[in-house]
């Protein structure tokens, strides 16, 4: 009898080892990609370029050729004095894109391999937002930013808003963001892995924050189970970052590829 207990914890054991080191080590398959190389064109079958709106950071949004460029298997993503003032008095334009209405996933992995230019008042981001109003209006449908950074500085932010941080301002329970030091002057990778129970964002393939779905809160602290679209631009200005610099202009976010895995 204890002969057969034994062996039969042993199978027990030996199959939940089996199962999360099957778990630990899935391996993630791309189903979206693009890697800017096949031609000098944006292909607008996967994209949309972002124009101007009354966001904070879509002041200089544009779909001015000026703003973008691919060349040698990337894509430029720039930020411009704008060349005249004629029919529009705005000082600068920002070239930006997104995959709304072309590409939405929910639950997988995301990567974007990318190089950001700094100035005062630069404001490149990565970032995500819900694909329908499931919940209602902003920000009831949350929103993932992948990566923003700020002006000259060291290091990037990785941030998760919803009705739960922005209104009912539950910004410690669970933390809402989180810092990371990084050399823009490089290629990064900068990273999301999205589960139903939490998010977890990384650089160059390592984790830098986690943000979890929490029980015994209020629901909106997780709108996070619905289709979403990515948006990458290269912002400037906004109340966040400041007023920017001539001088420091233009400025360009560089794209050499991005990659959704599930």
């Amino acid at each position: 009898m204890f002969k057969y207990i034994s062996v039969l914890i042993l199978l027990l054991v030996g199959c939940k080892s089996s199962k999360m080191e099957t778990l630990s080590t899935k391996e993630w398959n791309i189903i979206w990609e693009d890697n800017f190389d096949k031609d000098k064109v944006l292909d607008h079958s996967k994209w949309t370029k972002i124009k101007r709106n009354k966001a904070d950071w879509g002041n200089y949004m544009t779909d001015y050729e000026g703003c973008f460029e691919i060349k040698n298997g990337n894509l430029h993503l720039k930020g411009i004095q704008k060349p005249d003032h004629i029919n529009d008095t705005v000082p600068y334009l920002t070239g930006g894109v997104e995959t709304k209405g072309k590409f939405s996933f929910q639950y997988g992995k995301i990567e974007i391999k990318a190089k950001l230019d700094s100035g005062k008042g630069v404001w490149p981001a990565i970032w995500m937002l819900a694909d329908q109003p499931k919940y209602g209006k902003y920000p009831r449908n949350g929103e993932i930013d992948i990566m923003e950074h700020l002006n000259y500085e060291n290091k990037i932010y990785q941030t998760v808003h919803s009705y739960y941080t922005l209104v009912l301002k539950e910004k410690e329970n669970p933390p809402y963001y989180s810092t990371t030091e990084v050399n823009t002057e490089n290629f990064n990778v900068y990273g999301l892995e999205w589960y139903p129970d939490k998010l977890v964002f990384t650089l160059n393939g390592k984790k830098t924050f986690e943000y979890p779905r929490l029980d015994n809160v209020d629901k909106t602290q997780w709108p996070f189970d619905q289709p979403f679209y990515l948006m990458i631009d290269m912002q400037i200005e906004g109340s966040w970052v400041g007023e920017a610099d001539p001088k420091d202009l233009p400025v360009e976010m560089i794209i050499d590829w991005v990659k959704v895995y599930q």
